[in-house]
């Protein structure tokens, strides 16, 4: 059971309408670094490669590069004990020395413990640290098996947890290949392990809040100065959902009702905690974009462009709007089409009216790219997203006349318009 108590903005911005904040304040935030109208600064893709370390020269010109836990895959599953946290810092000073402008971001899971995480392996070697790990419910049988068989004898624990997406389990098709007779995750069997958020127990001299925020998200690979921000993955929700659930999670761990209201709780005061201080280190996440939907929504992992074709007109009239989100105090990501994970990277359908639009809507902090597209795939840089096409000298975009469909915006080296009649985007440079 679960615990019982548990820039200011710069000159080239000076046409844009900032207004008062209606937005809870811990949305209400902008990267901490210095804004940029130029193209190639102003794109982000979230990418990985499930063979080895991303090749730095096939990712050059991003703005910012988010690598997911899997880089490198077939590296760290293979190590004894397992290292991938190490290699997301490897793979971010790859990335630097060949691109020293290029952000990088790396991978943290909000409600999962990870043991090839060092940070994960440490407590959960530590029996010490138990009470910050839900365990299993005490009633057998369960859903999610307690003991992996690849072990002989087998490996079994009392912690909860799930065998998604772990090395070398037996029917998940070989997720990583571990150096045999089997995996090494530490004591404990790998797997997904969970969080106790609702935690009040502090282990030595240290709450589970202070270890969550600064031993395990800004701990020494947080914390360097390659790592330039992160992709905070799942959550709690009264529901029981946690973005990552297998069936019947809730009911093994033992779950009540009341249970899951104070875990929900607990876990957005520790996300609280935890943008703060990533902001106040110099950093920011994945989760505090806007990628559309309510002016407090969270970055969607899997994010869609926020014009259509069928709703192009009645979508920049909104976008346009000096009260849309990104003009008021939300850094905006702009997902190529189709977006929602289910797209090519390397096949850019729409690109001319992707750029259009993203430079119609665009405020000072923005960033148009891709969302979880999966490992190994081509990511392609067009030539266009190296042009510069200055800064906004009109202000916001703006309707040629009333219901005319017809969309532009002035910038100091082009002219971009968008006629929602054709689905039509044009980006024509200044003679």
């Amino acid at each position: 059971m679960v615990n019982s108590s548990f820039r200011t903005l710069s000159s080239i911005a000076a046409a844009l309408i900032v207004l008062t904040s209606v937005i809870p304040s811990t949305f209400a935030q902008f990267p901490p670094w210095e804004p940029t109208w130029q193209m190639n600064s102003s794109t982000c893709a979230m990418v990985c490669s499930y063979q080895g370390y991303m090749d730095p020269s096939t990712t050059t010109g991003w703005g910012i590069l988010d690598y997911d836990w899997s880089n490198a895959l077939a590296l760290w599953s293979a190590s004894t004990p397992m290292d991938t946290n190490e290699r997301l810092l490897v793979q971010a000073g790859m990335t630097k020395v060949a691109s020293p402008s290029t952000k990088v971001w790396i991978y943290r899971n909000s409600a999962y413990g990870y043991p090839w995480y060092d940070t994960v392996r440490f407590i959960l070697d530590d029996p010490d640290y138990s009470p910050w790990f839900i365990k299993f419910s005490g009633h057998p049988p369960y859903y999610s098996p307690p003991c992996d068989a690849n072990y002989d004898p087998p490996k079994c624990t009392n912690y909860f947890h799930t065998q998604m997406d772990t090395p070398n389990i037996p029917g998940k098709g070989g997720y990583g290949t571990c150096t045999a007779p089997a995996c090494n995750c530490g004591t404990q069997p790998c797997g997904f392990y969970v969080f106790n958020h609702s935690s009040d127990v502090v282990i030595n001299n240290q709450t589970f809040q202070d270890w969550f925020v600064y031993s395990y998200m800004l701990d020494s690979v947080g914390a360097s100065s390659f790592v330039d921000g992160f992709f905070w993955d799942d959550f709690w929700s009264q529901d029981g959902n946690m973005g990552d659930n297998t069936p019947n999670a809730t009911i093994d761990m033992g779950l009540t009702p009341a249970d899951l209201i104070q875990l929900t709780n607990s876990y957005n005061a520790n996300m609280a905690a935890l943008r703060a201080a990533t902001l106040a280190a110099g950093k920011f996440s994945w989760q505090m974009l806007w990628t559309g939907g309510a002016p407090d929504a969270k970055g969607s992992t899997c994010p869609s462009p926020l014009v259509h074709q069928n709703t192009c007109a009645s979508d920049l009239r909104s976008l346009c709007s000096p009260t849309s989100p990104q003009y008021v105090n939300r850094t905006l990501f702009y997902a190529f089409s189709p977006g929602a994970c289910n797209m090519d990277p390397g096949n850019l359908a729409e690109f001319d009216q992707d750029l259009a639009n993203f430079l119609l809507i665009r405020g000072n902090y923005s960033y148009l790219g891709h969302g979880w597209l999966d490992c190994s795939r081509d990511w392609i840089f067009p030539d266009a997203l190296n042009s510069d096409y200055g800064v906004p000298t009109s202000g916001l975009c703006t309707e040629t006349a009333p219901g005319s469909g017809i969309f532009t915006r002035q910038y100091s080296k082009a002219t971009v318009t968008m006629d929602c009649n054709t689905w039509n985007g044009t980006v024509v440079l200044n003679e």
